[in-house]
């Protein structure tokens, strides 16, 4: 006879190694797809089962990202339809693409991790077995890849998630449960953009521009150039924000809401509004300049907002520089003059996520006391909807957000009851 619990309620811890048959989860379905407040609702559903390679990690908090946001509008992407056209028979999704929690059990062939071990996880999940990968590709730009509590289901927004081995990485001691719960993936993300693309890697002395400097990737970013001898420079949407940016390291900070070329950019032959723009786009690389106190532009520009913003940052960056981009939170029409491109021999790079041993080294960074994770609000787990409400309306504090799950109160580091080893 099977004693083992149906339901346990959240913030009450099973015996380590139980596994309820259901759990409590932020779901969103296809007949609420719309406003984040609308689409995201606590429901309870099967604990998702464990298979090869894969563990089940009991969830103690998770951060917020912004796909949390189009998986709730359905756009640019309905990702449960997508699934479902793969045979997924689930029609619901669960988001979260980054946590903190407890090995809980651990499938066959898992076997860096023991039960009861205190670990971060998300990012890419992507096939080992793949012939790209065995064949020396890089994992993140594998063909099997895909982005684990976006593209694929049971992120963090539950009680507990399953991830492949891979995905995981040992705790920072000295964080509590919400703090290691928010910096992978906004983290590992810059890292991968600012040194995953050598030649143009950052150096000593280079200057970087950062778009949403206050924002998850931005924080993130600006102490990674500043950790690496770089000259940050952020960008942001309103004054209050700068200081954040500034306390991160930032050499100084750029108020894109005192400029108005944004946009896409104005065919060459209407030349007006080419010059209009021209003009809007020199004044604002002029700002660089006066923070930088020379004639110097960014030797690389991080780049996410996309549509309103491609067409200056190729503009602004050194000759021989490179714009590396992860998103297109603005729109994804990335107008490029080409004559800019080829003549000043400029490269313009995707980045998406990041591997294994980028996310590690990131972790690593955060574990030594070397990166804040930036956290500047935690909540309770019944208001996910509401932080990804504030993201979408670009309302949310400097920083990073996170959920507590089954960690019951803030500034926890252990479990409640467990002796600190």
């Amino acid at each position: 006879m099977d004693m083992t619990r149906d339901l346990y309620e959240l913030g009450e811890i099973p015996p380590l190694g139980e596994v309820p048959h259901h759990m409590y989860a932020a779901l969103i379905r296809p007949e609420r797809y719309g406003l984040p407040q609308d689409a995201i609702k606590i429901e309870v559903v099967e604990v998702p089962p464990v298979g090869p390679g894969q563990v089940l990690v009991m969830v103690m908090a998770a951060g917020i990202n912004y796909n949390g946001v189009w998986a709730s509008l359905g756009t640019p992407v309905d990702v449960i339809a997508a699934r479902q056209k793969q045979g997924d028979p689930h029609g619901f999704h669960i988001a979260g693409s980054e946590g903190s929690g407890v090995v809980w059990a651990t499938g066959e062939g898992a076997t860096r991790f023991r039960a009861g071990e205190h670990v971060v996880f998300g990012g890419l999940k992507w096939d080992e077995r793949a012939d790209d990968i065995r064949l020396g590709t890089d994992p993140a730009v594998s063909r099997s890849q895909r982005a684990w509590g976006y593209e694929l289901n049971f992120g963090t927004f539950a009680q507990f998630t399953v991830v492949d081995e891979y995905q995981l990485h040992p705790k920072p001691e000295r964080l509590t449960w919400e703090e290691a719960s928010c910096f992978l993936a906004g983290g590992a993300t810059a890292y991968r953009q600012l040194c995953g693309w050598p030649p143009h890697t950052v150096r000593p002395g280079d200057p970087v521009l950062v778009w949403g400097g206050s924002g998850s990737l931005g924080s993130m970013a600006i102490q990674i150039v500043d950790l690496l001898g770089g000259v940050p420079i952020a960008v942001v949407s309103a004054e209050e924000k700068a200081e954040h940016c500034l306390r991160l390291g930032a050499r100084g900070v750029i108020n894109r809401t005192q400029f108005d070329h944004w946009g896409r950019l104005p065919d060459h032959t209407d030349t007006a509004a080419y010059q209009d723009w021209l003009s809007g786009v020199r004044a604002f690389g002029r700002g660089i300049w006066d923070v930088l106190g020379e004639r110097r532009s960014p030797r690389i520009v991080l780049e996410h907002p996309g549509q309103d913003t491609l067409p200056t940052s190729l503009y602004v960056c050194d000759n021989g520089g490179m714009v590396v981009t992860c998103a297109g939170t603005s729109g994804y029409n990335g107008d490029v003059d080409l004559r800019f491109l080829w003549m000043f021999q400029k490269r313009l790079q995707g980045s998406h996520c990041a591997n294994a041993r980028e996310s590690r080294e990131v972790t690593n960074l955060v574990a030594a006391g070397r990166l804040d994770p930036c956290l500047s609000r935690t909540a309770p787990f019944g208001d996910i909807a509401e932080l990804h409400r504030l993201i979408y309306e670009n309302a949310h504090p400097p920083g990073n957000m996170s959920v507590l799950v089954n960690a019951p109160e803030p500034g926890m580091t252990v479990l409640p009851g467990e002796v600190v080893r």
